[in-house]
């Protein structure tokens, strides 16, 4: 009797306890970049809580690429085809830790040097180095995709 007892206590334990365990599965990301990680079987939908901070996209073989948009933090669920929660885990999207800060004033500007420092683009930045290189990254990525407008940057 006793031991009948304790074993439903522990299965009660268990319920409890499982649920929560899920929640406290982390995924850090870095800023542009992409991590893989491994979906339970079943996989139906993924919900991304703050879609600006972090994406998800399902690919075969039951993995996910998690990619970092912007910094905080958000959740992923992810769902089987009849709505019923598998996983639940917490996305984290940090700093790049490699590169160049550099502040002229109250002004920042970061640089990726590898092997030659160059102006990347990282949210709190100064507004015009930002801006200028999101227009230089626009411009070049238009050459890249053949786009006629992006041969002529206006000036």
């Amino acid at each position: 009797m006793l031991r009948h007892q304790i074993r439903t206590l522990l299965v009660l334990c268990g319920l409890v306890i499982a649920p929560n365990l899920a929640l406290a599965d982390a995924i850090s990301v870095i800023l542009d970049q992409a991590k893989l990680m491994r979906l339970p079987d079943r996989v139906s939908t993924i919900i991304i809580g703050n879609p600006s901070i972090a994406d998800g996209t399902l690919q075969a073989g039951g993995l996910m690429v998690v990619t970092g948009k912007g910094y905080g933090t958000t959740n992923l669920m992810v769902l089987d085809s009849k709505g019923t929660v598998l996983a639940e885990h917490t996305i984290t999207v940090t700093a790049p830790v490699h590169g160049l800060t550099v502040f002229r004033g109250s002004d920042r500007e970061t640089l990726s040097c590898a092997p030659n420092c160059q102006r990347t683009l990282v949210p709190g930045d100064a507004s015009a180095v930002f801006d200028a290189v999101v227009a230089q990254n626009g411009t070049r990525n238009g050459l890249s995709a053949g786009s006629p407008q992006a041969a002529a940057p206006a000036r």
